[in-house]
């Protein structure tokens, strides 16, 4: 059923959906911290230029920030809709030479030793089964290759927005924290795993409130956060995650 409500979820959302996926990330009323999430991403990536996997692209801005930095893209999605939208993008910002999209199930991919790096940025906790979209990634990267995922952790499935969705649109929202995603990528093989934290959480700890005094209660607590982020990363909340093959 899940699969199902991610193709026809776009067909849902309606002319306005539409406009709103073709101006991503800027239509984001978190457009700062998405530019600094996938900015992010973009660091941990090979120097372009390598070729791309970008798998659930939706339409397609995340493939297009890639082709524009110079790397060989294909972003795929399950949506028939979502993949006539990315192309339609990729030529109003004249990339579609360097980005192709394909149409397929990301946990069903063929691909085999394709890809210098694959990347899901908020698409794998959509997922039916995370352990063979893992899997499908992992064989279609080629040795050495990376995996990189940008994924909220434990709590997202239990958000308001997320059952919201799940209720009116029928697609999977799972808290997708690295823990799972650490031992998803060790069965399918994966040899070298890194957390990083997300933008999201550096933000509220840098960019936020004026800090606290150190020695203060508030203070310790967040500068046992700051220490936690360098040497303990947290497997529960939202991370990026970068596996090695």
């Amino acid at each position: 059923m899940t699969k199902q409500a991610e193709r026809e979820y776009l067909a849902k959302l309606g002319d306005a959906g539409a406009q709103h996926s073709l101006g991503k990330p800027f239509s984001n009323e978190d457009c700062g911290l998405t530019l600094s999430s996938i900015g992010t991403v973009m660091a941990l990536m090979p120097p372009a230029p390598a070729s791309i996997l970008d798998l659930g692209c939706g339409g397609g801005w995340t493939s297009i920030f890639f082709a524009k930095r110079g790397y060989d893209v294909t972003g795929q999605d399950i949506a028939d809709d979502m993949i006539d939208l990315a192309r339609r993008n990729s030529e109003i910002n004249a990339i579609q030479h360097k980005a192709q999209f394909v149409l397929g199930d990301y946990e069903t991919l063929d691909f085999t030793e394709s890809f210098d790096c694959a990347v899901f940025f908020d698409s794998l906790h959509h997922a039916d089964d995370p352990q063979l979209a893992i899997s499908c990634a992992y064989r279609a990267l080629k040795p050495g290759g990376i995996l990189i995922t940008h994924e909220p952790g434990e709590g997202h499935s239990t958000a308001p927005w997320s059952i919201l969705a799940m209720e009116e649109f029928g697609v999977n929202e799972r808290d997708m924290p690295p823990h799972l995603i650490a031992d998803c990528a060790l069965t399918a093989g994966f040899r070298q795993l890194r957390v990083f934290p997300m933008q999201h959480d550096i933000h509220e700890v840098f960019y936020g409130a004026p800090p606290p005094r150190l020695f203060s209660r508030k203070g310790l607590r967040l500068a046992r956060r700051v220490l936690s982020m360098l040497f303990t990363p947290n497997m529960r909340c939202g991370s990026i995650v970068v596996m090695t093959k």
